[in-house]
């Protein structure tokens, strides 16, 4: 949350702004108030959720909407699996809103702390070759738009829109309502092991397709990938969840404690990061247990980080990670935290890094204390390579032109932003930047 008059940040502290006014709608007619203000004044206005993207995409100089309080269950539609939430809802209140209605959402990221709209709207995604990110889950919306109207999305009203509103990027309107296509409630049964990393890459295809849910992680200098595969049952399933006891050891002990140590050691000595990182791969991710869907999926993050991801071809995934092997091992550089690769099925979503193909994910992360930017430049230049696409929510370089040949319709979303804010209400520097003035 941020205090009136002070400094708002993002989680990664890769970001902060001083906005000139901070604002809390509780209700969509208060973010209807706010826009209409600030429009008035010549104020440009940004709702924020978690702060959860490592990019100024939330960034609001001028006036800042923490829509926490828009939060909730507005409606349920048990004949449809359809559920209509408020805006600033958090991923991981919502699991609790729909157990009621034996209702789970599809798939999940790997955090769940962001908020609904923040998610859909950046293409946040899990992993699965059958399964889209979050914002296919979407079926309905309703902006506030520039002049303070509201814009419904739905089948019955501007359904030619929803692909564009699905990953909005918040340069369409104020998010203040979603519909989401959910699931009967699932278990999940998990896997978690260490396995040779040549053989992974060298069997990528058939792991994905073998499984529900299936990604790995591998530690720079090891030759070892820790690899999760999920697989869903139904919800009488019978499950054998990690025990309280279990969870403590590997979750905050090993996941958060231990791994924050090893970080600022790595930082401190750079060359015990390989042997730390050997330590890690042994230590880390050897268990079996199944529980809810949403406590499989989601793990918990303590250790502070920066992330870049890119998007690539499912087909040049194995090809693009190699790659990024050799340009750590020419630079001979000591990264200490790991590479996460998943996969997931393509959509039509017009500004979605998975629109027209199935794609495949590699993520690269530095301790927040460390310096990202040489390592991350380096590994963008091999995504780009590879017809690589910037996750929206996470650390790039690209512009406007370098991002408009990898989007089939991003001058149909540009055109659709000049309908509907043409006096940019909702802009910031970095909707400058990757869409164009």
């Amino acid at each position: 949350m941020t205090r009136i008059g002070g400094t708002w940040q993002n989680w990664a502290r890769t970001e902060q702004v001083r906005p000139q006014r901070v604002e809390y709608p509780a209700t969509i007619e208060a973010v209807r108030r706010s826009v209409r203000a600030a429009a008035a004044r010549g104020l440009a206005v940004k709702a924020v959720g978690a702060g959860h993207s490592f990019t100024g995409i939330a960034v609001a100089p001028g006036v800042l909407l923490e829509l926490a309080d828009l939060s909730g269950l507005i409606a349920v539609d048990r004949e449809r699996a359809q559920v209509r939430l408020l805006a600033g809802t958090r991923l991981h209140r919502i699991p609790a809103l729909l157990a009621p209605y034996g209702l789970a959402m599809q798939n999940l990221g790997d955090i769940d702390r962001q908020s609904i709209s923040g998610a859909v709207s950046t293409g946040t995604h899990g992993t699965g070759e059958r399964f889209g990110g979050i914002a296919t889950q979407l079926v309905g919306a309703v902006l506030v738009t520039a002049d303070g109207e509201l814009l419904r999305i739905c089948a019955d009203e501007n359904p030619e829109l929803l692909p564009a509103v699905a990953v909005g990027l918040g340069a369409l309107g104020i998010l203040v309502e979603v519909t989401l296509q959910c699931v009967p409630a699932f278990v999940l049964s998990a896997l978690e092991r260490p396995e040779p990393l040549d053989e992974i890459i060298g069997d990528l295809p058939a792991r994905a397709a073998a499984a529900d849910h299936f990604e790995f992680y591998w530690f720079p200098h090891t030759d070892v990938a820790l690899t999760k595969t999920n697989a869903r049952l139904p919800a009488d399933a019978a499950t054998a969840p990690l025990s309280p006891g279990r969870r403590l050891v590997d979750d905050v002990v090993i996941g958060n404690g231990v791994h924050q140590a090893v970080c600022s050691l790595g930082r401190a000595v750079p060359p015990l990061v390989p042997t730390v990182n050997r330590l890690s791969a042994k230590v880390w991710g050897d268990r079996t247990f199944s529980d809810a869907s949403h406590r499989v999926f989601a793990t918990s993050r303590g250790v502070r980080f920066r992330e870049m991801e890119y998007a690539v071809p499912v087909e040049r995934l194995a090809d693009a990670f190699r790659d990024m092997q050799r340009v750590i091992d020419e630079h001979d550089w000591r990264i200490e935290f790991p590479v996460e690769v998943r996969m997931a099925a393509g959509d039509d979503l017009w500004m979605s890094t998975a629109h027209g193909r199935a794609t495949g994910y590699i993520a690269v992360h530095r301790y927040w204390r460390a310096d990202p930017h040489v390592y991350f430049a380096a590994v963008e230049e091999v995504m780009l390579a590879h017809e690589g696409r910037p996750h929206w929510g996470k650390m790039h370089t690209l512009d406007a032109d370098a991002l408009r040949p990898r989007y089939p319709h991003f001058d149909d979303f540009v055109a659709l932003r000049d309908r509907l804010d043409p006096q940019r209400v909702f802009r910031n520097p970095y909707l400058g930047r990757v869409l164009g003035d």
